[in-house]
């Protein structure tokens, strides 16, 4: 037994790793690591090992942005050149600046009318700052409101009215005025259910008590195999429109189905106000004059044609001198400091400056054509389900004009992704929650 003993002792002893002494308050014991094997499992105790420090990281330096020298041109206008939406500088600084968060109906359900007018007020008061920002840095006194600025106070369940934000709404409207600063609001396009929508932006408007400078522009729409009796019930919408709706009602011209030749006559026999769009025309060809755009580089089809270039790199020759011109581009309010550079319209501050991009896609996310649909009553056995060719992303979701940018996500333009073929056993569908 003895003998036993000694040798399990001896054995274990071989396994034994003697360690520097270590001083535990005032006595001194050896430290040794013993196999796991020869320990018993209630004589282990789980202490955590403590948890090392992270070192803070350094601040990233501000990146160093080469601008290039633009080509100098000449010209004899002096109005107003604007942007819609978004600013880019400000929507990617820390904490970002723009007027278009929105949010899900399911989380209206779960949080609260509250929480969604929460939203709408953040996005009114950042309007303030990016009014400030453009009167103070760039001398930008005309720009497009995102008509997602309050998230579904037009819907027919979960709209609300917006005398909540009054004060702060006025306080924009002042702010605007005090600058000269003129606030075009886009509307929907469909005119289905789009009376709700266009009385909120009226109210929207009204609440910032601006004059009526400060308009809903909205195209005309499809014209459903029969454009000439879309024209009548057209103008019957309009003519039963509220007062306060009519008086800031604005129709323009699209590449597709109306142009200015279309809708002149329509807003001559109504008082109605037209806007005409130089890209649109320059697809759907006729006259008068107000928003700008120009086609990307090597653009070849009619839809990468359609889509708008982030910059534009000439004023038209027989635009007005005096006329307020919205510049739609994706580049937002570099397109405009672009156009300042290059005519001399305004002193530029240079920190505020971006390169431009130097590979422009050619892809559009505006308004899918219908060919698929008429293949489809053709030979629907033919054709199987369909699915975006790429995901929205987030900054799509907080701005409207055919392309990646505020543009498209809000108001004027029809944010249909374009469809390809897939195949029907990966197909899988989602069900809308909006």
């Amino acid at each position: 037994m003895l003998r036993s003993f000694t040798m399990s002792a001896l054995r274990r002893s071989t396994r034994l790793k003697a360690a520097a002494t270590v001083q535990i308050g005032p006595v001194a014991v050896n430290d040794f690591s013993v196999d796991s094997e020869d320990v018993d499992a209630d004589q282990t105790t789980d202490q955590p090992s403590p948890k090392k420090k992270r070192k803070p990281r350094e601040p990233k330096p501000d990146p160093v942005y080469v601008i290039p020298d633009v080509e100098k041109k000449t010209t004899s206008f002096h109005g107003r050149l604007g942007y819609a939406c978004l600013n880019t500088i400000l929507r990617t600084q820390k904490p970002p600046v723009f007027c278009s968060r929105t949010c899900r109906i399911d989380t209206i359900k779960k949080n609260g009318m509250d929480f969604v007018k929460d939203i709408g007020r953040q996005n009114c008061e950042d309007l303030l700052e990016l009014i400030k920002w453009n009167e103070q840095k760039q001398n930008i006194r005309f720009m497009r409101v995102s008509s997602e600025m309050f998230p579904f106070a037009s819907h027919a369940t979960y709209g609300y009215s917006l005398s909540f934000c009054a004060p702060l709404l006025a306080r924009v409207g002042d702010l605007a005025k005090e600058y000269v600063h003129a606030t075009w609001q886009p509307a929907s396009e469909v005119i289905t259910s789009s009376i709700r929508e266009l009385q909120y932006h009226a109210e929207l408007l009204d609440l910032m008590d601006l004059d009526q400078d400060a308009v809903m522009i909205i195209h005309g729409g499809g014209v459903y195999d029969d454009k000439e009796g879309t024209i009548v019930r057209m103008k019957e919408n309009i003519t039963n429109l509220p007062k306060n709706v009519r008086e800031r009602l604005v129709l323009e011209n699209d590449e597709l189905c109306y142009n200015a030749e279309d809708l002149l006559p329509i807003c001559e026999q109504l008082d109605v106000p037209l806007v005409f769009d130089y890209h649109h025309d320059a697809l759907n060809p006729n006259q008068p004059k107000q928003h700008l755009s120009e086609q990307r580089p090597g653009a070849e089809s009619i839809m990468e044609r359609r889509a708008h270039a982030d910059r534009c790199e000439n004023l038209p020759q027989d635009l007005p001198d005096d006329m307020d011109l919205m510049i739609e581009a994706k580049d937002k309010e570099q397109a405009v400091l672009h156009l300042y550079r290059m005519y001399g319209l305004e002193t530029v501050e240079f920190k505020s400056l971006r390169p431009p991009n130097e590979n422009q896609t050619k892809e559009t996310n505006g308004r899918k054509s219908n060919k698929r649909k008429k293949a489809k009553e053709a030979d629907p056995e033919n054709l199987s389900p369909t699915r975006p060719r790429k995901k929205r992303t987030k900054a799509m979701d907080e701005d409207s004009e055919g392309e990646l940018n505020e543009d498209d996500m809000v108001g004027e333009v029809e944010v249909e992704a374009q469809m390809e073929p897939i195949p029907v056993k990966n197909s899988r569908r989602r069900k809308s929650v909006a």
